[in-house]
């Protein structure tokens, strides 16, 4: 018999937040408003380190056009992912930006906490970005459910090692834990590090369903399939 589920570790984009959110409203946010953000935050050390850290990437390029490259072709760089984080809690906090939420993921994460599973969330997103997306969602402050949020510091997220990370850092054994996501790579590498696994496929999003792998098109039939709470 499979260990019981304690923990579910969950991802974001078209898990819990329709792809259409993220790249039609957070993405070109961040887009509009970097340039901004350069030129006027250059000295702040959180924006000085990240930008830093461009440089380094990319030498002898100006950082504006290393990030914009790196957005233009989605790739999930660390220094992005957190100069964007900075300007979405702007977004957030000034009320142009509230996070998006499909209806049935408040429901079952309060359910799921109450049951007594920890819950955590693991994104290519910086830990800020989803810290601000989940604080400020559609549904109200979801954060206290969560125990940990874990993003591409821990490792990437088609790699075996970072679930064996995360695993540790929860100081709990990997088979009493549960990832949910909609990209099989993901969940192959989760798998191979000791989890249990489930694909959510949002029709919405145009998810393909992975061979080999459980799927629920929501968070409450996942639940259902592994009874979590």
């Amino acid at each position: 018999m499979p260990d019981p589920v304690r923990a579910v570790v969950i991802d974001i984009e078209g898990t819990t937040t329709p792809i259409a959110f993220v790249h039609r409203v957070l993405f070109p946010y961040a887009r509009a408003h970097l340039p901004r953000l350069l030129a006027g935050r250059a000295d702040d050390p959180a924006v000085a380190a990240e930008l830093a850290a461009v440089r380094a990437a990319a030498p002898g390029q100006d950082p504006l056009d290393t990030l914009l490259g790196w957005m233009d072709a989605d790739v999930k760089a660390t220094p992005l992912k957190a100069l964007q984080g900075l300007l979405w809690r702007e977004g957030y906090e000034d009320g142009c930006l509230s996070g998006e939420l499909y209806p049935d993921v408040a429901p079952a994460l309060a359910a799921w906490r109450a049951a007594g599973l920890r819950l955590f969330v693991y994104s290519s997103g910086s830990v800020e970005a989803q810290r601000l997306l989940f604080g400020h969602s559609t549904e109200g402050d979801l954060t206290p459910l969560f125990e940990g949020f874990f993003d591409t510091r821990t490792g990437a997220k088609r790699e075996e090692a970072s679930y064996r990370a995360i695993a540790a850092r929860a100081g709990c054994d990997p088979a009493a834990m549960l990832f949910l996501s909609d990209v099989g790579a993901e969940l192959a590498a989760a798998a191979a590090a000791g989890f249990a696994v489930c694909q959510l496929v949002r029709p919405a999003d145009g998810t393909v369903a992975a061979d080999g792998y459980p799927i629920a098109a929501t968070l409450a039939e996942a639940g259902r399939l592994f009874s979590l709470g």
